[in-house]
């Protein structure tokens, strides 16, 4: 077996999301990257795991904003996988969406 066979359950990054940052992930070509954009990079800090950040990918058209701070957020059908770049194991996600997590009562 491979290790990018292995599916990393989700819960494994926490339960609670800080959504820091969104920026476009663009369409690559040859080893090139092209102007033309596929999605977005919502970066994530994960409270519960030191502060570490993840980049969860979703393709398609921007589906939030940059937060001022952070926002707490959940994804929907979120996937963490084991990639390879420059030799080494990375943990990446991808998600088909993004909602803000209501915290007022």
């Amino acid at each position: 077996m491979k290790i990018t066979d292995l599916i990393i359950d989700p819960k494994s990054l926490g339960n609670k999301l800080w959504l820091v940052d969104v920026t476009p992930a663009y369409e690559y070509k040859d080893n090139r990257r092209t102007d033309t954009v596929t999605g977005y990079r919502y970066a994530v800090a994960m409270p519960e795991k030191g502060l570490d950040k993840i980049n969860v990918r979703i393709d398609g058209k921007q589906l939030m904003e940059a937060p001022d701070g952070f926002a707490e957020v959940r994804f929907e059908g979120l996937e963490v996988f084991i990639y390879w770049s420059q030799g080494q194991p990375q943990v990446g996600a991808k998600a088909t969406g993004i909602q803000l997590v209501n915290t007022k009562t």
